[in-house]
């Protein structure tokens, strides 16, 4: 007798915006064109993230840098699965229910860390909902597991808001990142249509307690810019972040990853992130980049590096 086994169906990567209306699809000016990845390190740092059954956000959320960033075996780990519990119109990240949480995956960063050699490492991941703590826990367990086995190395985490999972942050400030990055992602005015599952005053608030835990602790950052926001919105949010004292502000174009998703409403030119960038500095961040393809870990080895330094020049004149 022939069993016949039904293929299964292809999971739905966006069902929230199955119905949504699609969009033109603009074409790209010069300034964010990049070059396919494909060299052999690049391949090489593939094979590693795939043997240790790791995600990362290079992929998952389709960035234009995996190609340069690979190159060099910057990768971004992405913990605690591939699938969001959130929905943002902007993210290219899988919609759904998450599965139980991995315990051999924080092992498994640190090994793929020692692996490619990493002096600095980012180490992001989706929105948990569903757990009382939001992976908080898990989160502060691939710091220390990370630490553990690569002492040398730095460790930047960029973090869910932990919305309604009150002292969660605490785990993951008591673990120790050299840089605790949250991003407000984009204008108050933009929250109910692009990241509807948050809100911006308690994203702030999060950075401000980070902060207030350990003063010593690098905070940071970013937004995307073409989604209809006004400049005076961003320098309004420039002054909100060193309202809580944030230390490295990013900001980067926002790219549609498919016809559904929000609408890009232009593509700044190099000239405007250059004039934020100008602002941002005057305000008092230690750091800023500010370009059409920065993203949160873009060149975050070399950035931490650069806070570094620019803390110890504002201790040397007295101005810390």
């Amino acid at each position: 007798m022939v069993v016949i086994h039904e293929a299964k169906p292809e999971r739905v990567r966006h069902p929230e915006k199955a119905n949504n209306p699609e969009t033109p699809l603009l074409r790209k000016p010069a300034w964010i064109r990049v070059k396919a990845p494909g060299s052999r390190v690049y391949k090489q740092t593939r094979d590693i993230i795939r043997e240790k059954d790791l995600h990362t956000v290079c992929e998952e959320a389709a960035c234009p840098n995996v190609g340069e960033c690979w190159d060099k075996r910057h990768a971004t780990m992405m913990i605690m699965g591939e699938i969001c519990t959130r929905a943002c119109a902007f993210c290219n990240i899988t919609t759904g229910k998450p599965a139980t949480l991995n315990p051999e995956e924080p092992v498994n960063v640190a090994k793929a860390v020692q692996k490619l050699r990493l002096r600095h490492v980012v180490i992001t991941s989706v929105d948990r909902d569903d757990l009382a703590d939001g992976g908080a826990a898990h989160i502060a367990e691939t710091i220390e597991q990370v630490r553990a086995l690569n002492p040398q190395t730095t460790i930047e985490v960029l973090t869910p808001d932990f919305l309604k999972k009150n002292g969660a942050e605490e785990l993951v400030i008591k673990a120790g990142p050299d840089v605790f990055n949250h991003n407000l992602e984009t204008v108050p005015a933009n929250y109910l249509s692009i990241r509807p599952g948050a809100r911006y005053f308690h994203s702030l608030r999060l950075l401000q307690k980070v902060k207030e835990s350990d003063s010593t602790m690098f905070t940071k950052s970013g937004i995307m810019v073409g989604l209809g926001e006004t400049k005076n919105e961003v320098l309004q949010l420039m002054d909100d972040l060193r309202s809580a004292n944030v230390d490295f502000l990013t900001i980067g174009q926002y790219l549609q990853p498919t016809r559904r998703h929000a609408a890009i409403k232009e593509f700044v030119p190099p000239e405007q992130f250059e004039a934020y960038k100008s602002h941002a500095l005057a305000k008092g961040f230690l750091l800023v980049s500010a370009t059409p393809l920065t993203r949160s870990s873009y060149h975050a080895d070399e950035d931490f590096a650069q806070l570094q330094a620019a803390r110890a020049k504002l201790q040397n004149t007295g101005r810390s």
